[in-house]
């Protein structure tokens, strides 16, 4: 069984890690960065050629981490694949024994560094989660054949965007989502725990049961911060944070001390995490950490979250 799916049926708090694939076919730093997090999270989440960035593929990483002991999280987007190939890929994965998967439409091409490649959106992220769905309800692919042996269970999720406007158009996408299989929800990062309550007083309000995992994105630098604001979608870093990592480049400056942002980017991160277990805020965090990915142990520890 998926072990992010035994955590929260035990009531634990959920933690999920992020990592992409190499622009190449070396997986061996990705590998390496892995042996930090076994045992630190319940499931590293594959990128799926993340910003329509071409890179080798969610599923090939997917299964190298499987062999190697981690935990994977299949991210399957709708951008690149016909129904046919999201499903024979997620056949291939169940073969690996990979159990748990995120579903997302995608980036446009345009956004990303191969522009003239064609988008198939056959299916959308809710799309995806309904066929799979019905896959495992019936036994059946997605034309109706019977699925020889059976069809392989998934533990299914999502992703939500809780810096919107208006929220209602989250509020309903997430609600789909959920209606069509999406067992647990992962966040765009958030970085203000106030406007995070708001979005969640509205999903409870809305009557969406599921579990949400709040989304953390380690700030490497005030320059990184102000990108994010420009140019990501659903981000919004408060002027205070980029401010104090301005305070700490400039410390380390005057110092002729490196890495004073990303220190305190590790500190705000672990602060955050800490909050939101101690607040019972959700039920887990999903933390981004962009390349970054052996921080994500000393986070946890300052944080006081083990699994």
């Amino acid at each position: 069984m998926s072990m992010l799916k035994e955590a929260f049926a035990a009531g634990k708090f959920g933690v999920t890690a992020e990592m992409a694939p190499p622009k190449g076919y070396d997986f061996s730093e990705q590998l390496e960065a892995a042996k930090l997090l076994n045992g630190k999270v319940h499931g590293v989440n594959v990128t799926d050629m993340q910003s329509a960035s071409l890179k080798a593929s969610s599923l090939g990483l997917c299964v190298a981490l499987k062999n190697a002991g981690v935990e994977p999280i299949l991210q399957m987007t709708g951008r690149d694949r016909n129904r046919m190939a999201i499903m024979g890929d997620i056949l291939s994965a169940a073969a690996f024994g990979i159990d748990t998967m995120l579903a997302l439409t995608g980036d446009h091409p345009v956004v990303g560094d191969c522009p003239e490649s064609k988008p198939v959106y056959d299916l959308d992220s809710v799309g995806i989660l309904k066929m799979l769905t019905k896959m495992e309800q019936t036994n059946c692919d997605c034309g109706g054949n019977e699925i020889a042996g059976g069809a392989p269970k998934f533990y299914k999720g999502a992703s939500v965007t809780p810096v919107y406007d208006p929220i209602e158009l989250q509020i309903n996408k997430l609600r789909q989502k959920v209606e069509n299989g999406a067992e647990y929800i992962q966040t765009q990062g958030i970085f203000d725990l106030e406007t995070f309550k708001r979005f969640l007083d509205k999903v409870d309000a809305a009557g969406i049961k599921t579990h949400i995992m709040a989304g953390i994105i380690p700030l490497k630098a005030a320059g990184m911060a102000r990108y994010m604001n420009e140019n990501v979608p659903g981000i919004a870093v408060p002027q205070d944070m980029i401010d104090r990592l301005a305070a700490a480049a400039a410390e380390g400056k005057e110092k002729g001390v490196k890495g004073l942002p990303m220190q305190l980017g590790i500190e705000m991160a672990a602060e955050m995490i800490a909050r939101i277990k101690d607040e019972h805020l959700c039920d887990g965090v999903h933390i981004m950490a962009i390349g970054a990915e052996k921080n994500v142990p000393t986070i946890l520890e300052k944080a006081g979250v083990t699994i």
